[in-house]
């Protein structure tokens, strides 16, 4: 597959990209302590004495999040770590109170793994992951409340993290959109992380750097602090690796350092230079064990993996014949998969492949909702693909019956009823029909009978026109060839 090239003053460079996702593991209590993790609760509302470091309070591991980073690990086809240890990891900001942070790091409990990537036209990209490991969150400074002052939530503080570390395998933004659309939808089918960027429960790291076409040392990175988006995440490493291009053909070098994404002026900005793992001055928590795990606990969670998208790809290429690109649209999230083979249950796949994708999918994305806000359920969508199945109506009528079910909520057959859309397949009627056509346009039959061939379709035109589009166009078709070539 071809990488993306940037084109520079002197030549091509390409870029090297890693990405450090912060992914909030979906659990009732912290990390360390029994403390609420509802988003959108008042500020320090859910604050225990260990989130808050009081003095004598320590740390209990939340056993549930030990599971949920393990079933993502296996969900990721990675490592799983039988020991692994916590350490202190050591800075100070007004936002953490404890001084520290409690996380994962030389021995962290998922180890190497892999994403295999769907990229547009089809083709396939494995992305390795380096590690995944837990931690605890930090609180949040609040700089917009006052003019003068900066205040602290707690909230966040010791919420459970999986920090998944990906190989920098990543060469473009459109890699890095796949891969953060990759993991995301993984870890929704798992029921590890909801993904919600916006709520802050993924978060994402960036590393770019540039190099020359044809080498094969990294060039310095740099590192974007916590991109909300994946549109921000697309805009960042375009920006960034612009940046550092136009540096280097200026004669100069980059420096490793941490910016910030500014989405304000679509820019990036120097936050710090780049720590190093001695900077934090690592060393093992004092007040937890080492994490011992068991093989029986490693298959007792993965006994319980769900059909993960790859699987259900494969599956649904397989079973109901769709192409790959419908397939990796329909299961990219559970609740599409689940609706589609709801629709599709005991009838065409392919068609139902084409309505759910199509004519539902596309309906949505207009009105910036999800598949499980849609106005049309799936029995409803069923009904209609029924009725045009059976000859009831046509396909074209079918899609002003869609309409009118996205606009009421009511099912197609009552519709089909109300309006009088039955399709019209009494073959007597429709050559009648077709007779009247042909006398009105007497001069375009010698046309057609002529060698003007094209004019076919006029005719095809005219009957449904004359029949309010409810003539069966199988039907249609069949008289008019009959009466035209005869």
């Amino acid at each position: 597959m071809s990488i993306p090239v940037i084109q520079g003053d002197t030549g091509d460079w390409e870029m090297v990209i890693g990405l450090e996702v912060h992914a909030q593991v979906i659990s009732r209590s912290k990390l360390f302590s029994g403390a609420s993790t509802v988003f959108g609760a008042a500020p320090n509302s859910q604050v225990s004495l260990v989130d808050a470091a009081l003095p004598g309070m320590l740390p209990v591991i939340n056993r549930h999040a030990v599971e949920q980073a393990v079933r993502t690990g296996l969900g990721l086809m990675a490592e799983i770590n039988l020991k692994s240890r916590f350490d202190r990891k050591n800075y100070f900001y007004a936002d953490l109170p404890q001084g520290y942070q409690i996380s994962q790091y030389e021995h962290p409990i998922v180890g190497k793994g892999e994403i295999i990537l769907d990229l547009p036209g089809g083709a396939m990209r494995t992305v390795g992951i380096t590690r995944l490991h837990l931690e605890q969150d930090a609180g949040k400074s609040l700089h917009d409340q006052h003019p003068t002052q900066t205040f602290v939530d707690l909230n966040r503080s010791g919420v459970a993290l999986m920090e998944i570390v990906s190989e920098p395998d990543l060469r473009g933004p459109e890699d890095a959109a796949a891969y953060l659309t990759k993991l995301r939808s993984i870890l929704r089918y798992l029921g590890t992380c909801d993904g919600n960027m916006e709520e802050g429960s993924m978060r994402c790291d960036v590393n770019v750097s540039v190099r020359r076409v044809g080498d094969t040392a990294f060039g310095t990175r740099c590192e974007i602090k916590n991109v909300n988006s994946i549109r921000h995440v697309r805009q960042a490493i375009e920006y960034e690796a612009r940046r550092q291009i136009e540096i280097l053909e200026g004669g100069g070098s980059i420096e490793q350092e941490t910016r910030l994404w500014d989405p304000g002026r679509s820019l990036t900005r120097s936050m710090r230079s780049k720590e190093e793992a001695h900077d934090y001055r690592y060393f093992p928590d004092p007040d937890l064990l080492p994490l011992e795990l068991t093989d029986a606990e490693v298959e007792a969670v993965r006994a319980t993996l769900p059909e993960l998208p790859d699987e259900k790809k494969l599956r649904f290429i397989n079973h109901y014949g769709l192409p790959a690109y419908d397939a990796g649209v329909l299961v990219a999230e559970r609740a599409r998969a689940d609706f589609y083979e709801a629709v599709a249950r005991g009838r065409d796949a392919k068609l139902a492949a084409n309505w759910v994708i199509t004519e539902l999918f596309g309906a949505l994305n207009k009105t910036g909702k999800d598949v499980t806000e849609s106005p049309v359920s799936a029995d409803q969508l069923g009904g209609l693909i029924d009725l045009i199945t059976d000859d009831t109506i046509s396909g074209r009528i079918a899609k002003d019956v869609f309409a009118e079910m996205l606009e009421t909520g009511k099912d197609a057959a009552a519709i089909v009823e109300e309006k009088g859309l039955r399709q019209v397949t009494d073959t007597g009627a429709i050559e009648a029909i077709v007779d009247q056509v042909l006398a009105k346009n007497a001069d375009k039959v010698a046309e057609y009978r002529g060698g003007k061939e094209k004019l076919f379709g006029f005719f095809v035109g005219q009957t449904m026109k004359a029949t309010q589009g409810k003539a069966n166009p199988g039907v249609v078709n069949q008289i008019l060839k009959s009466k035209l070539n005869g």
